[in-house]
This record gives structure tokens, sequence and C-alpha cells, in this order.
């Protein structure tokens, strides 16, 4: 049984309103994490999240932010410890996919393909770079983005930062499915996608059993 108490240490979640980043906020909240909920458009389901969390107790907020825009990745940072303090845990969790209807790499311009790396990669970098200093200086604990965990784990491991990744592959009620969830089921051997909550408790695992004081997370998508 898990008997952790996160209630020391902040979450900053990105992409917190959707399928794995609620379970995500809703999986750290049972062991009294707080919790630095960010969302892109969905402001109503944001709002009812933090409500819900505030009703068991949890320290929390909301924070819009446009994820493609680095000056806005900034001011999330820059937000959530004005309001909240220092993120002690990051789940680079938010990701956007190519607009329906894109078939052929021709179909993809370099503005489109740019943009999708902004928000999947590009944000989760810098994201990272701005909470570095103060993991560091407290000695705490998608391909490109799953290379970029690799190295900051070489670099940061000895000074006492953890890196971890998550890969779903195909999740339920997430906006990443590459076609028809029931064409899917399919091409998976137990004949179902997985579950936003079955990720969660992926994640809430490395933290608690793993992870002593902070955390970095990132979410990489990959059909396996």
């Amino acid at each position: 049984m898990l008997t952790t108490d996160l209630k020391p240490h902040l979450a900053l979640i990105t992409g917190a309103t959707g399928g794995i980043g609620r379970a995500t906020c809703l999986a750290l909240a049972n062991f009294n994490c707080s919790l630095a909920i960010h969302y892109h458009s969905a402001h109503s389901t944001a709002e009812a999240l933090v409500t819900d969390l505030r009703s068991k107790g949890i320290r929390t907020e909301a924070f819009q932010a446009d994820l493609r825009r680095y000056d806005g990745v900034r001011e999330l940072y820059r937000q959530v410890i004005e309001r909240l303090g220092h993120p002690t845990i990051l789940f680079n969790n938010a990701g956007i996919a190519m607009k329906s209807g894109v078939k052929d790499v021709q179909d993809v311009t370099v503005e489109m393909f740019e943009e999708t790396w902004r928000a999947n990669c590009g944000s989760a970098y810098l994201l990272t770079q701005l909470c570095l200093p103060e993991m560091e200086k407290k000695g705490s604990s998608k391909s490109a983005l799953h290379g970029l965990i690799h190295w900051l784990s070489q670099i940061y491991g000895p000074k006492g930062v953890t890196v971890n990744g998550v890969a779903p592959a195909l999740i339920t009620g997430t906006t990443m499915l590459p076609g028809e969830p029931e064409d899917l089921k399919s091409k998976i051997p137990i004949g179902r996608l997985g579950t936003p909550e079955e990720v969660a408790e992926t994640v809430l695992w490395m933290y608690v059993y793993h992870i002593s004081r902070s955390a970095i997370s990132s979410l990489w998508n990959q059909i396996f």
C-alpha cells in the first residue's frame, strides 16, 4: 500500500484537463500533492477540476498558456512560482497532433511541423530548463523528447534530479489516436486501448516509489 505523503510537493502538470493529465492530477491529489494545473483553452474544465480538488483540501490553481509560444511558457512558469511556489514535480504531458486530413508528408508545411514541434517538445525543453535550477539548488530529486529525457538524466542524475519518461501508446479519451478506437483495438493483443487512469498510476508509481524529492517526467506518445 502507498503511504507516502506528497503534501510538501508541488506538481506542475501541462495539459492537465485531458484524460491522462486529469487522471494524474487526481492520483497525486490522493497523496495530498499541491497542483499547478495548466490548460490551453478548456477554461471551464480546468476551473471545475480546481473546484473538485479544493473540496478535497488540495492546494491548487489553474494556469492558462499556449505552449506553442515560448513567451507563453515563460509566463506560465512565472505565474506558477508567484502563486504557488517552485514546482518539485514537472509532468510535461501536453501535446497536439497534426490537423486531421493530413495523409502525406507533402501535406505538412514547415510551419505546421514547427508549431507541432514547439508544442510537443520545445515547450517541454524550455519548461524543464526553467524548473531545473531550483530543483538542483534543493538537491532534489515524441522521439525527440525521448532523446531529451536520456540526455537530461545523464546530466542531472548525479546532481539528485531524476528524469523519467512515460510512453502510453494508444489511450482512450485523448486527441492523439491515429484512427477510430474500434479499428485500433484490432492492433492490440489484449483487444483494448489503455486508459488515462492506468497511465496516471504509472506516473504516481514513479514518484512515490522511486523519487525521494523532486522529479521531472515527460510524456512521449508512440504507437508500439
